[in-house]
């Protein structure tokens, strides 16, 4: 049965979404140390071509990942504009099919994966009744994305945000 979720449970879960994406201030956050900049403004940090680079260890590329939870993001934000079941034809698979990007689409990629974030970064937050499988859906949309954020700065340097100090 669906139930209210408390808002301060949907922004608390918006909140951190947002550090991980946008970055923590100086004091820090909860997942990411003091003055991290988040994915968002790491990815800036990366070229196209380095952005297509495999890893040593790794089994795609940066631009892969990006790809992937763009469209895993976009699947949320047509939910939470009201389409049903987006998961239900959702093509996993050709997310990860985008391993090589150009310069102009890179540019491009990060600006959806930004848009996406954002949009679900306030879909996220309105109230709704949610059933257990939709509340797990909501929570485990903002652990996958932490995942990949954790996955992609192991691939590459310039994506790593500071070191805890002490």
């Amino acid at each position: 049965m669906a139930a209210p979720v408390p808002t301060d449970v949907l922004t608390a879960l918006s909140d951190i979404l947002r550090e991980l994406t946008e970055g923590t201030p100086g004091s820090g956050g909860y997942v990411l140390n003091p003055s991290d900049l988040g994915l968002l403004a790491s990815l800036d940090q990366l070229s196209a071509a380095e952005a297509s680079t495999i890893a040593p260890g790794a089994a795609t590329t940066i631009a892969a990942h990006v790809d992937h939870v763009r469209y895993g993001l976009s699947l949320f934000n047509r939910w939470s504009h009201g389409e049903r079941n987006p998961f239900a034809t959702a093509a996993w698979g050709e997310s990860w099919k985008r391993t090589r990007v150009s310069d102009a689409e890179w540019t491009t990629l990060r600006g959806q994966l930004s848009s996406e974030v954002h949009a679900w970064m306030n879909g996220i937050k309105v109230p709704r009744p949610l059933d257990t499988v939709a509340l797990r859906g909501v929570i485990a949309s903002v652990v996958h994305l932490a995942y990949h954020v954790g996955a992609m700065r192991q691939m590459d340097q310039k994506l790593r945000g500071p070191k805890e100090e002490g």
